[in-house]
Protein backbone atom coordinates (compact mmCIF):
# COMPACT_ATOMS: atom_id res chain seq x y z
CA UNK A 1 0.00 0.00 0.00
CA UNK A 2 1.56 3.25 -1.39
CA UNK A 3 -1.49 5.76 -0.39
CA UNK A 4 -3.85 6.03 2.32
CA UNK A 5 -6.94 8.27 1.66
CA UNK A 6 -8.05 9.87 5.19
CA UNK A 7 -10.58 12.05 3.74
CA UNK A 8 -14.23 11.55 3.98
CA UNK A 9 -16.63 10.40 1.13
CA UNK A 10 -17.37 13.75 -1.27
CA UNK A 11 -14.27 15.44 -1.06
CA UNK A 12 -13.56 14.29 -4.40
CA UNK A 13 -12.44 11.17 -3.65
CA UNK A 14 -14.06 8.87 -6.87
CA UNK A 15 -11.60 11.30 -9.02
CA UNK A 16 -8.65 10.44 -7.12
CA UNK A 17 -8.97 7.40 -7.34
CA UNK A 18 -9.30 7.78 -11.45
CA UNK A 19 -6.02 10.26 -10.79
CA UNK A 20 -4.16 7.57 -9.02
CA UNK A 21 -4.76 4.42 -11.36
CA UNK A 22 -3.77 6.63 -14.33
CA UNK A 23 -0.71 8.70 -13.58
CA UNK A 24 0.73 4.49 -12.28
CA UNK A 25 0.41 4.41 -9.08
CA UNK A 26 -2.00 1.60 -8.95
CA UNK A 27 -5.20 0.30 -8.58
CA UNK A 28 -7.31 2.18 -6.22
CA UNK A 29 -9.65 0.90 -3.38
CA UNK A 30 -12.91 2.72 -3.66
CA UNK A 31 -16.36 2.38 -2.40
CA UNK A 32 -17.21 2.15 -6.03
CA UNK A 33 -15.34 -1.22 -5.34
CA UNK A 34 -17.74 -2.25 -2.89
CA UNK A 35 -20.41 -1.83 -5.07
CA UNK A 36 -19.12 -3.60 -8.10
CA UNK A 37 -18.81 -6.63 -6.00
CA UNK A 38 -20.67 -6.99 -2.84
CA UNK A 39 -18.66 -10.27 -1.75
CA UNK A 40 -16.40 -7.67 -0.06
CA UNK A 41 -19.13 -6.90 2.37
CA UNK A 42 -18.35 -9.60 4.51
CA UNK A 43 -14.38 -8.24 5.08
CA UNK A 44 -15.64 -4.64 5.97
CA UNK A 45 -18.30 -6.20 8.72
CA UNK A 46 -15.30 -8.14 10.34
CA UNK A 47 -13.06 -4.86 10.04
CA UNK A 48 -16.09 -3.24 12.01
CA UNK A 49 -16.02 -6.15 14.02
CA UNK A 50 -12.22 -6.01 15.25
CA UNK A 51 -11.11 -8.80 12.52
CA UNK A 52 -9.69 -7.09 10.02
CA UNK A 53 -7.69 -8.81 7.36
CA UNK A 54 -6.19 -5.64 5.35
CA UNK A 55 -3.62 -8.01 3.18
CA UNK A 56 -7.06 -9.75 1.71
CA UNK A 57 -9.19 -6.82 1.47
CA UNK A 58 -6.17 -4.65 -0.27
CA UNK A 59 -4.96 -7.67 -2.20
CA UNK A 60 -3.59 -6.01 -5.70
CA UNK A 61 -4.00 -2.66 -4.70
CA UNK A 62 -1.88 0.03 -3.84
CA UNK A 63 -4.02 3.18 -2.96
CA UNK A 64 -7.06 3.25 -1.11
CA UNK A 65 -9.41 6.43 -0.99
CA UNK A 66 -12.54 7.24 0.46
CA UNK A 67 -15.08 5.05 2.69
CA UNK A 68 -14.78 2.36 3.81
CA UNK A 69 -10.94 2.66 3.78
CA UNK A 70 -10.90 6.12 5.17
CA UNK A 71 -12.83 5.11 7.85
CA UNK A 72 -10.27 2.93 9.35
CA UNK A 73 -7.11 5.81 8.09
CA UNK A 74 -5.58 5.17 11.73
CA UNK A 75 -5.09 1.46 11.60
CA UNK A 76 -4.10 1.39 8.47
CA UNK A 77 -1.25 3.74 9.04
CA UNK A 78 0.00 0.88 10.89
CA UNK A 79 -0.67 -1.79 9.08
CA UNK A 80 1.09 0.14 6.56
CA UNK A 81 4.21 2.06 7.87
CA UNK A 82 5.49 3.22 4.76
CA UNK A 83 2.72 4.53 3.20
CA UNK A 84 1.49 8.43 2.43
CA UNK A 85 -1.52 9.71 4.18
CA UNK A 86 -3.94 11.82 1.69
CA UNK A 87 -6.25 14.30 3.66
CA UNK A 88 -9.06 15.45 0.95
CA UNK A 89 -11.18 18.39 2.06
CA UNK A 90 -13.74 21.19 0.86
CA UNK A 91 -15.81 23.82 2.17
CA UNK A 92 -17.55 22.25 5.15
CA UNK A 93 -20.73 23.91 4.75
CA UNK A 94 -20.92 22.57 1.13
CA UNK A 95 -19.52 18.93 2.26
CA UNK A 96 -22.96 19.13 4.51
CA UNK A 97 -24.96 19.92 1.60
CA UNK A 98 -23.40 17.31 -0.91
CA UNK A 99 -23.89 14.77 2.39
CA UNK A 100 -27.67 15.47 2.51
CA UNK A 101 -28.28 15.18 -0.68
CA UNK A 102 -26.71 11.96 -1.26
CA UNK A 103 -25.27 9.63 1.41
CA UNK A 104 -27.61 10.88 4.61
CA UNK A 105 -30.79 10.48 2.20
CA UNK A 106 -30.04 7.39 0.71
CA UNK A 107 -29.61 5.77 3.83
CA UNK A 108 -31.98 7.93 6.41
CA UNK A 109 -33.76 10.26 4.44
CA UNK A 110 -37.63 10.22 3.17
CA UNK A 111 -36.88 10.45 -0.78
CA UNK A 112 -37.12 7.63 -3.23
CA UNK A 113 -33.66 6.99 -3.37
CA UNK A 114 -34.15 5.27 -0.03
CA UNK A 115 -36.82 3.57 -1.23
CA UNK A 116 -35.61 2.06 -3.67
CA UNK A 117 -32.47 1.10 -2.06
CA UNK A 118 -34.18 -0.11 0.99
CA UNK A 119 -36.60 -2.57 -1.40
CA UNK A 120 -33.24 -3.55 -2.70
CA UNK A 121 -31.95 -4.83 0.29
CA UNK A 122 -34.98 -7.30 0.66
CA UNK A 123 -34.03 -8.99 -2.22
CA UNK A 124 -30.44 -8.95 -2.04
CA UNK A 125 -29.07 -9.89 1.21
CA UNK A 126 -25.26 -8.73 0.90
CA UNK A 127 -27.27 -5.30 -0.03
CA UNK A 128 -29.38 -5.02 2.91
CA UNK A 129 -25.50 -6.28 4.95
CA UNK A 130 -23.93 -3.30 3.26
CA UNK A 131 -26.23 -0.79 4.70
CA UNK A 132 -26.73 -1.66 8.13
CA UNK A 133 -22.92 -1.57 7.90
CA UNK A 134 -22.85 1.93 6.39
CA UNK A 135 -25.86 3.22 9.09
CA UNK A 136 -23.79 1.83 11.70
CA UNK A 137 -20.57 3.55 10.46
CA UNK A 138 -21.63 6.96 10.03
CA UNK A 139 -23.45 6.73 13.45
CA UNK A 140 -20.28 5.56 15.40
CA UNK A 141 -18.16 8.37 13.63
CA UNK A 142 -20.06 11.09 15.09
CA UNK A 143 -20.25 12.96 11.65
CA UNK A 144 -24.31 11.58 10.95
CA UNK A 145 -26.66 11.29 13.36
CA UNK A 146 -29.72 8.52 12.63
CA UNK A 147 -32.79 8.69 10.67
CA UNK A 148 -34.73 9.66 14.32
CA UNK A 149 -33.09 13.24 13.97
CA UNK A 150 -33.43 15.94 11.69
CA UNK A 151 -29.89 16.98 9.34
CA UNK A 152 -28.07 19.34 11.68
CA UNK A 153 -25.97 20.53 8.27
CA UNK A 154 -24.40 22.84 10.92
CA UNK A 155 -23.44 20.46 13.19
CA UNK A 156 -22.66 18.27 10.23
CA UNK A 157 -19.78 20.70 9.12
CA UNK A 158 -18.73 21.55 12.68
CA UNK A 159 -18.13 17.60 12.85
CA UNK A 160 -16.16 17.35 9.33
CA UNK A 161 -13.85 19.87 10.42
CA UNK A 162 -13.46 17.80 13.97
CA UNK A 163 -12.32 15.01 11.89
CA UNK A 164 -9.81 16.81 9.46
CA UNK A 165 -8.43 18.44 11.99
CA UNK A 166 -7.89 15.26 13.98
CA UNK A 167 -6.26 13.83 10.95
CA UNK A 168 -3.71 16.52 11.08
CA UNK A 169 -2.76 16.48 14.57
CA UNK A 170 -2.31 12.63 14.11
CA UNK A 171 -0.59 11.95 10.49
CA UNK A 172 3.02 13.02 11.05
CA UNK A 173 3.59 16.18 9.30
CA UNK A 174 6.09 14.22 6.55
CA UNK A 175 3.65 11.76 5.78
CA UNK A 176 0.63 14.12 5.30
CA UNK A 177 -0.38 16.08 2.81
CA UNK A 178 -3.93 18.03 2.68
CA UNK A 179 -5.70 18.53 -0.52
CA UNK A 180 -8.62 20.27 -2.32
CA UNK A 181 -9.72 19.85 -5.61
CA UNK A 182 -8.49 23.85 -5.91
CA UNK A 183 -4.97 22.47 -5.85
CA UNK A 184 -4.60 20.67 -8.71
CA UNK A 185 -2.76 17.41 -9.64
CA UNK A 186 0.74 18.20 -9.76
CA UNK A 187 0.44 18.75 -5.39
CA UNK A 188 -0.63 15.04 -5.65
CA UNK A 189 2.51 14.78 -7.86
CA UNK A 190 5.32 15.89 -6.01
CA UNK A 191 4.44 14.51 -2.83
CA UNK A 192 3.73 11.12 -4.00
CA UNK A 193 6.84 11.33 -6.00
CA UNK A 194 5.76 10.48 -9.13
CA UNK A 195 6.35 12.62 -12.55
CA UNK A 196 3.63 15.85 -13.50
CA UNK A 197 0.32 14.59 -14.71
CA UNK A 198 -1.98 16.68 -14.73
CA UNK A 199 -5.44 16.04 -16.78
CA UNK A 200 -8.38 17.87 -15.64
CA UNK A 201 -10.45 16.75 -12.36
CA UNK A 202 -13.12 14.52 -13.53
CA UNK A 203 -16.67 15.11 -12.71
CA UNK A 204 -17.12 11.57 -11.87
CA UNK A 205 -19.84 11.82 -8.38
CA UNK A 206 -21.30 14.76 -8.60
CA UNK A 207 -25.13 14.95 -6.51
CA UNK A 208 -27.24 14.08 -9.31
CA UNK A 209 -24.96 10.98 -10.51
CA UNK A 210 -24.50 9.66 -7.11
CA UNK A 211 -28.48 9.64 -7.41
CA UNK A 212 -28.88 8.17 -10.26
CA UNK A 213 -26.22 5.68 -9.66
CA UNK A 214 -27.94 4.40 -6.49
CA UNK A 215 -31.48 4.27 -8.12
CA UNK A 216 -29.94 2.77 -10.98
CA UNK A 217 -28.57 -0.31 -9.01
CA UNK A 218 -31.60 -0.45 -7.01
CA UNK A 219 -33.73 -1.01 -10.43
CA UNK A 220 -31.40 -3.69 -11.91
CA UNK A 221 -31.48 -5.43 -9.39
CA UNK A 222 -35.36 -5.17 -8.30
CA UNK A 223 -35.94 -6.23 -12.13
CA UNK A 224 -33.62 -9.10 -11.64
CA UNK A 225 -35.65 -10.50 -9.02
CA UNK A 226 -39.28 -10.07 -10.18
CA UNK A 227 -37.83 -11.61 -13.73
CA UNK A 228 -36.72 -14.61 -11.55
CA UNK A 229 -39.21 -14.89 -9.55
CA UNK A 230 -42.45 -14.11 -11.84
CA UNK A 231 -44.76 -16.84 -13.07
CA UNK A 232 -44.73 -17.06 -16.73
CA UNK A 233 -47.46 -15.66 -18.26
CA UNK A 234 -49.79 -18.02 -20.84
CA UNK A 235 -51.79 -16.97 -23.97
Amino acid sequence: MKVIGAGLPRTATLAQRVFLETSGVGQCYHMTRVWEDLGQVKYWVDAFEGRPEWSEVFRGYAASVDWPGSFYWRELMVAYPDAKVILSTRDADSWAASIKSTIWSALFGDTLMRDLSTARARVVPEWAQYRELMMAMWQKSGLLASSEEAFDSAAVAKAMLAYNDEVRQTVPSDRLLVWTPADGWEKLCEFLDIPIHVPEIPMVNTEAMFVQRTCKASLDSLNQWFAENSEPEHS
